[in-house]
């Protein structure tokens, strides 16, 4: 059973799942930037990241992603000390917001390698796309970065099909491919197989990373219309409705037979449908050494093609 792969058509070899360490550092900080986030939950401390963390590369799941904004700075501190003199692989993203421009990514790039502590990051991705900030303009001050070994790879996030062709055409220009772009995929968001960025990532050679490949815990199979999640935030968020909450019992149930089969979770089988499709990397998160666990062991087993079928069909209705 393969357990890596190369990233895109980088020289950057991966595990086949990584670990996503948003909420990792000051929890108090991510909520301030964006309360909603506090739909993931908060840090578990440093006690159970660091379990997270050792236990992941234990399981052979050594690619942890992070970002710049992720508690103000927070996250990528806590995990830079962390990864010190681990075998691990970080990718990390930088800013976008409205005053952001292509000419401040140098700075950026410094302020991050020095939250880190490292003098190079494995993966750099631009967070979001950002009508003020030429793809192209960005795209060379990226490769001039990787021309310089700080860089090894260079990723997107949030980017569109057409959005991702500027973006491979400004590295082609240098020589550079573009490893991935990180977009939401789940069971229950499968926009990427019909707005074309799936379609992208398989013509021009990149890998697609999915952040929220369990759908904010939705395909756990913990929540239902009589079990919703605690917190104000959660609960006015639409995707944890009672309407949508009865809606998805057909699949938690459809995951839960299957998971019986190979002793396995709904949350294991919602991210095996995710690895089996050779394109893409999902990153659910891991707030301490249980979740990091129970998110490698889908690697430890495979759907058959009928399984696949069953559960592409169950979800037709989330393509759109």
């Amino acid at each position: 059973m393969e357990h890596s792969a190369v990233l895109g058509r980088s020289n950057l070899r991966v595990p086949r799942m990584g670990v996503g360490a948003m909420t990792w550092g000051d929890a108090r900080g991510l909520a301030r930037l964006h309360p909603a986030k506090t739909a993931y939950g908060g840090a578990h401390g440093i006690e159970e990241e660091k379990r997270a963390l050792e236990l992941s590369i234990a399981a052979g799941v050594n690619l942890f992603d992070t970002a710049a904004m992720y508690s103000m700075g927070a996250a990528e501190r806590r995990l830079g000390e962390l990864a010190r003199e681990q075998d691990a692989i970080i990718a990390t993203k930088f800013p976008s917001g409205f005053s952001f421009r292509a000419e401040d990514f140098p700075k950026e790039l410094e302020m991050t390698l020095t939250r880190l502590g490292r003098d190079s990051i494995d993966l750099y991705q631009h967070h979001y796309p950002n009508p003020r900030t030429s793809i192209p303009t960005l795209m060379n001050f990226v490769a001039d970065a990787v021309e310089v070994g700080k860089i090894k790879a260079v990723g997107v996030s949030n980017y569109s099909a057409a959005q991702m062709r500027q973006a491979h055409a400004a590295l082609a220009s240098r020589g550079l491919p573009l490893a991935s772009n990180q977009v939401e995929y789940s069971l229950l968001k499968r926009q990427p197989e019909t707005n074309g960025v799936l379609d992208a990532c398989r013509e021009l050679g990149v890998t697609l990373i999915a952040y929220s490949p369990l759908a904010g815990g939705l395909l756990t199979g913990k929540y239902s219309a009589k079990k919703r999640p605690g917190g104000l935030f959660r609960r006015i968020l639409p995707q944890y409705n009672r309407q949508t909450l009865d809606a998805i019992q057909p699949l938690i149930a459809l995951l839960t037979t299957i998971g019986q089969k190979y002793s396995r979770t709904p949350s294991q089988v919602a991210l095996r449908w995710l690895v089996q499709n050779p394109t893409v990397l999902p990153i659910p998160g891991a707030k301490n050494g249980k979740q990091a666990l129970d998110n490698a062991a889908a690697l430890q087993f495979s759907l058959t093609a009928a399984e696949m079928e069953a559960l592409d069909q169950a979800t037709l209705r989330w393509r759109v």
